[in-house]
């Protein structure tokens, strides 16, 4: 008898990455997969490409601060919950399973309500609101780091670190320094400001262009819409608004990593053993949780923090360089980190929630 599961979550990247990453897994143990997401966001266009079934619900953004929008959402959410709720009564899947994301609240709701069992995943060091609103409905909550637990309901915490998508260890340099147009003659500076991109990160990279180009090549993954026309051409220096399926020859090819500290993004970092520079978003644009997850790295010895409020072309340049005169040092902490086997033992939580419904 097939099983079956629907995934959920949307908003960025980092809400559908880690769903993508059990996709193989869950096909190899005889899953029928659909997907629920927003209408239109980045979730339908990465889920699309894998040939998953693809359905769109009416979204409202939860919002911690006054905007107009506040007195229209709630409408958009009660359609998505309408528009979840018929889907999972047409789909019947024996288990839901949400990376988070406002998009997500509907669907876990709508499947508490239909008596099948949904996990969640929560990714950063403290809950974000869409989780927090889903926890009385969920199964079981998995999370990445230990500290994480006691924010999370007693009883239904599991540890489980963030899925990998396995794809990306399996990379090639040469197919990545080919795709830059890049030599083996200077090492590999890879920027990533987050799916969205970052006007911030952006702005401090190419402000110390010309410097780092001295001593690296320039890969610059810079978000939709943040291409810079004047740079095009720029010798050792390519620049792209968003990277999918070269994405591991990429990383194969990069030896030092200035990123956002999302939890995805950096776990990711881990499992590739890539010294960072992580630049988190700032408390006033966020809940915190990136400043969290930096501070977790740094503390380890996996990273080197950089505030988005403090940072010079000076700070900036002089932070690149001695990471990497120091790279070998970040390189041996990450590789004594624990592996977390993530996939597998998110899998075999699924197989065991699905086996109760059924």
């Amino acid at each position: 008898m097939t099983k079956k599961i629907v995934l959920t979550g949307g908003g960025t990247a980092g809400h559908v990455t880690p769903n993508l990453a059990l996709v193989g897994g869950l096909k190899e143990r005889g899953y029928e997969i659909s997907y629920i997401g927003s209408y239109e966001g980045i979730e339908k266009s990465l889920v699309q490409a894998q040939g998953i079934p693809y359905y769109g619900i009416s979204s409202g953004k939860l919002r911690r601060y006054f905007d107009l929008q506040n007195f229209t959402d709630p409408a958009r959410v009660v359609k998505g919950l309408v528009e979840a709720r018929s889907l999972l009564h047409t789909i019947a899947p024996d288990i839901v399973f949400s990376k988070g994301g406002y998009v997500s609240v509907p669907v876990v709701l709508a499947a508490h309500g239909l008596k099948i069992p949904v996990i969640i995943h929560e990714s950063d060091m403290t809950p974000g609101l869409a989780n927090k609103l889903s926890f009385s409905s969920a199964s079981a909550v998995c999370c990445n780091f230990p500290e994480t637990i006691p924010y999370l309901p007693k009883g239904k915490a599991v540890l489980t670190g963030s899925p990998i998508r396995r794809e990306l260890l399996k990379g090639e340099r040469k197919r990545g320094l080919d795709f830059c147009g890049f030599n083996t003659d200077k090492p590999v500076l890879l920027i990533i400001g987050g799916s969205l991109g970052s006007v911030a990160v952006n702005t401090a990279v190419r402000s110390v262009l010309p410097g780092l180009l001295e001593n690296f090549q320039v890969l610059h993954l810079c978000g939709k819409g943040n291409l810079d026309p004047e740079l095009e051409g720029t010798k050792g220096y390519a620049q792209y608004e968003y990277i999918s399926e070269e994405l591991p020859d990429l990383f194969a090819a990069s030896d030092l990593v200035i990123s956002r500290a999302g939890a995805n993004a950096i776990c990711e970092l881990l499992e590739l053993r890539k010294p960072s520079i992580l630049i988190p978003l700032p408390a006033s644009a966020s809940r915190g949780d990136q400043l969290l997850n930096a501070k977790s790295f740094a503390k380890q010895g996996y990273s080197i923090v950089l505030e988005e409020e403090t940072i010079t072309p000076e700070v900036l340049l002089e932070t690149v360089r001695r990471m990497w005169k120091d790279r070998e040092i970040y390189i041996r902490n990450m590789a004594a980190g624990e592996a977390s086997d993530a996939v597998q033992k998110i899998l075999d939580l699924i197989d065991r929630y699905a086996q109760k419904q059924a």
